[in-house]
């Protein structure tokens, strides 16, 4: 007797779903992919494009909170806060400041370096043979800073990436500007780390994947999932757009809207939007040879088709409010000082939803208190980064063939 498909629902079709998907495929499930919007528009469609591979450094490091006031006050700093919502994230931004200390910090990036250290590869292996692999592109990550000093007072961050066996070029001045020409003499340092990679359209890139997933039989379903079915404390179905979609197992991956679901099964998850911005500049007269981190501003300017698109900033506001203009005006002015005679014909403008957990750490794996039931969200602003590495070891536990990495830190247990 032929043994019964296993069926699995996911929850969310940015990249951590659709990955998902995919190596469930591979794993020989069926799957029902949900979401109450198109494949990729969500943080998967806005994020910077990096494969960050070497991004696992938390920013809670041990220096995080002298240096809030000037990233808050300064004209020219990363940091916004809507201040009538700050009553409500003061509890999450105690919880997350707390882990502002050395240990912390070397805990959490040991553990993130599971998910994105081999970032590049696991996209390639996701999207081989399918035309979402056209989207791939192997880079270098560069990181530019006003001076060798302003790279120094970063040393821990980068020998936790030396520890975790990245190595890098150094240049001054003179090296940067024959590796890249385009920055301009106030940039007197770059670091260039081989092996990265970057998207060249995420959102279309996710697209692609969920479309493959399709036309391997997945189930693409447009409704918002409102509940869990269950009986005898397992997962039977989920309850969206009106109907009770069967299934054995259910995959929470709905990025910063989880909340909601996962307290639906008892999982109350501290979860918080990280509101990101980007800026798209339509055929710059000015492109970086590679994905670029400017330390200055903290922000990413990523090579993409037809456009450069200039990504970061962090805005402390929820999820209801609509976006700022400041933040906007603020990686605007960043890149034209950074890139010397920087034009373009046109511009849009955007605003996203990390999916941002206190302890900076995902949600990856089973949840406590009922079988078939895993989540798979929080990755703050390297999701595009892990998800194909988060996608293989959901799917590979999920069938109950074990992985290779210990999903301990990740266990959903820790907030019920």
């Amino acid at each position: 007797m032929a043994e019964t498909r296993r069926t699995v629902a996911i929850v969310g079709a940015g990249i951590v779903g659709v990955s998902t998907a995919l190596w469930l495929q591979h794993e020989g499930c069926d799957v029902v992919l949900i979401d109450r919007a198109q494949p990729g528009s969500g943080a998967s469609f806005g994020n910077g494009g990096v494969l960050a591979s070497s991004g696992f450094v938390p920013v809670t490091g041990p220096g995080l909170i002298p240096s809030i006031p000037g990233k808050l006050l300064s004209r020219d700093g990363p940091l916004f806060l809507r201040w009538p919502y700050l009553p409500r994230a003061l509890p999450w931004l105690l919880r997350y400041l707390s882990h502002a200390r050395l240990d912390e910090t070397t805990r959490i990036a040991r553990a993130m370096a599971a998910l994105t250290g081999d970032s590049l590869a696991e996209h390639q292996a996701l999207s081989d043979g399918t035309p979402a692999a056209r989207y791939v592109v192997p880079s270098d990550y560069l990181h530019v800073f006003p001076d060798r000093a302003a790279f120094e007072a970063a040393a821990l961050g980068w020998r936790l990436r030396r520890e975790a066996g990245f190595t890098w070029t150094e240049m001054d001045r003179e090296a940067l500007a024959a590796y890249d020409p385009a920055f301009s003499e106030e940039t007197r340092f770059g670091v260039a780390l081989p092996g990265h990679g970057h998207i060249r359209d995420p959102g279309a890139y996710v697209r692609a994947l969920a479309d493959h997933a399709v036309a391997n039989g997945a189930r693409l379903i447009r409704a918002e999932a409102t509940d869990i079915a269950q009986d005898g404390g397992r997962v039977t179905g989920v309850l969206a757009g009106g109907e009770t979609i069967p299934c054995d197992d259910v995959v929470i991956a709905s990025g910063a809207w989880s909340g909601p679901l996962c307290r639906r099964l008892g999982l109350r998850v501290p979860l918080e939007s990280e509101r990101g911005y980007h800026l798209d500049l339509w055929e710059p007269s000015v492109t970086p040879r590679a994905p670029t981190m400017v330390a200055a501003g903290q922000f990413v300017m990523t090579p993409m088709e037809g456009r450069l698109r200039l990504a970061g900033v962090l805005e402390i506001g929820g999820l209801k409010a609509g976006p700022s203009r400041a933040p906007v005006d603020l990686l605007r002015r960043l890149a034209r000082a950074a890139l010397p005679g920087l034009t373009w014909l046109d511009e849009s403008a955007w605003l996203g939803h990390r999916p941002a957990l206190p302890d900076s750490l995902p949600l990856v794996g089973p949840v406590p208190g009922l079988r078939g039931a895993w989540a798979g969200f929080g990755h703050h602003h390297v999701g595009l980064t892990a998800g194909p590495a988060t996608g293989r070891l959901l799917a590979r536990a999920i069938t109950g063939h074990g992985t290779n990495v210990d999903l301990g830190p990740y266990a959903p247990a820790r907030f019920s």
